[in-house]
């Protein structure tokens, strides 16, 4: 027998939330193992040195380097690596727990769970080809984006079970989405960045290494398929193609912010329905933080907590457009909200 819809939405909206903030803690995590090179702390997947724990390693440690002889062990990157996986599994039993247990309440929205349960599939997927194909920037970027799709889907879910009123407006519909589909590119272009090491290639701001156009590759900083089987740590790329990727991401974040900061303008001037106005608040708040954040890592070369928390706010402000997208997508025009 099914649970009513008042019943169990109660439990879902729990499991929901703290979905969310485990998702945004791994997320966090990712970030952390990557600017500390330690995303080949654990040559394997998904244990480590042959082990579900590193604690377990310490009375084994000449067996285990035996067996990875050519990666020197390293605990302190190897517990890195292994606390953001124990983070993602607690993450996806969760998310299993949230298909379950909306499979027996009534009226549950039931299509983003299983949208979370193939994010998810495919999230553990990238998770081991980044340690087997060591650290390849197309898996890496992919990792870093299922990882944001998911904090985003959850958060558009718990929107769902919430009480907020939605309405309908084709015209603010589009260009919302045309503004989520812009930070969700410009993201990628960040882990683009990422994952080719290209975070520090131009030094000062607003110039790249004291000019205003430097010397530019395209044809190498955007080769996504580059050769599988290299150690991609540290990066491969030459100095021109990091260079180029960089000043790439600054256009980028130049277009996002003024596109966020003008639509954003615009619906809280013209838009009278309140959860909407605060939406759009909170974007103006965060693009003016993520820009400011962007410019401490470039002037003062990427300080872990600021690079960190750079990760943190870009997937604050997808999920800001997934929920603002949720709000528009109502039925009937409700001209009394506009």
């Amino acid at each position: 027998m099914l649970f009513s819809y008042q019943k169990g939405v109660k439990l879902l909206r729990c499991v929901a939330t703290v979905s969310i903030g485990l998702a945004l803690l791994v997320v966090m995590l990712g970030a952390y193992t990557r600017l500390t090179n330690a995303g080949l702390g654990c040559p394997d997947w998904p244990g480590c040195y042959g082990r579900m724990a590193v604690s377990s390693l310490q009375g084994e440690l000449p067996n285990a380097q035996a067996r990875f002889p050519d990666v020197p062990i390293e605990a302190r990157k190897a517990w890195t690596e292994m606390v953001h996986r124990y983070a993602a599994g607690a993450l996806v039993l969760l998310i299993v727990l949230m298909n379950a247990y909306g499979c027996v309440v009534s009226e549950a929205p039931r299509r983003i769970p299983l949208v979370l349960l193939f994010l998810v599939a495919f999230q553990a997927l990238l998770g081991m080809w980044t340690v087997t194909l060591k650290l390849f920037p197309l898996v890496v970027m992919g990792h870093l984006l299922g990882g944001l799709l998911i904090f985003s889907c959850l958060c558009y879910y718990r929107a769902q079970l919430s009480s907020v009123k939605r309405v309908g407006n084709p015209n603010w519909r589009f260009w919302i989405t045309f503004g989520l589909l812009l930070i969700f590119c410009q993201i990628a272009l960040g882990g683009w960045v990422s994952s080719n090491y290209a975070g520090v290639a131009c030094i000062g701001f607003p110039t790249c290494n004291g000019r205003w156009l430097p010397h530019f590759d395209f044809s190498h900083a955007f080769n996504l398929f580059l050769p599988v089987g290299a150690n991609y740590q540290g990066g491969v790329l030459d100095s021109a193609a990091r260079v180029t990727i960089q000043f790439v991401h600054r256009l980028g974040a130049l277009v996002v912010a003024t596109y966020v900061l003008i639509l954003s303008g615009w619906l809280w001037f013209r838009v009278y329905f309140i959860p909407l106005r605060i939406a759009a608040f909170m974007a103006i708040f965060l693009v003016l933080v993520q820009v400011g954040l962007g410019i401490i890592n470039v002037v003062y070369q990427l300080p872990l907590q600021i690079a960190v928390l750079h990760n943190g706010v870009a997937a604050l402000l997808l999920a800001l457009f997934f929920m603002m997208r949720y709000v528009v997508s109502g039925g009937a025009r409700n001209e009394k909200c506009f």
